[in-house]
């Protein structure tokens, strides 16, 4: 082999990685190991003779059945920004919840453009006392009691559904 022929196949080489390298950092990198943001959720819940209720209220943009849930507040645990949350959107009244989550789930939220943004988000149990008439987010959402198994049949989250069942 002729020492410019070797010379232009290590040039070619070096350029390939070079462009291999710009396509992983760039493009597959971000798609494979995209981060994941965090939410906090409230699993609001309630006894009844008939057994244990969970309240779902539906999302603000298509509708679908959810738990309560936000972005991370400032100042706010988990465990504080799920009852915060629970409050917004639900009108919920209850007693702190417990600091440690009783489970997670994962999800792809939808943002105003188009792309999906994965979400990493932390479920608290939240022991309802009373749900307030006047809230911010009332005449925005519907909200309703369910047993377990009805939410789980109700939410599009695989891992949420699994999280209700085993309540």
């Amino acid at each position: 082999m002729s020492r410019q022929f070797q010379t232009r196949k290590v040039k070619n080489q070096s350029t390939m990685s070079a462009w291999l390298r710009k396509i992983w950092e760039e493009v597959a990198r971000p798609i494979f190991l995209r981060p994941r943001r965090v939410q906090f959720a409230a699993l609001c819940t309630r006894a009844t003779l008939e057994g244990p209720e969970v309240l779902l209220i539906t999302s603000r943009d298509t509708g679908r059945w959810i738990i309560p849930k936000g972005w991370p507040i400032e100042g706010k645990d988990g465990a504080e920004t799920a009852l915060q949350e629970a409050w917004e959107e639900a009108g919920v009244r209850a007693p702190s919840p417990a600091k440690e989550p009783v489970g997670h789930f994962t999800y792809d939220k939808i943002m105003k453009d188009g792309s999906a943004q994965p979400v990493l988000t932390s479920v608290y149990r939240v022991e309802v006392r009373e749900l307030a008439d006047d809230f911010p987010e009332a005449g925005k959402r519907k909200r309703v009691w369910v047993s377990p198994a009805t939410a789980a049949e109700r939410v599009n989250e695989p891992e949420l559904s699994d999280l209700l069942l085993q309540m």
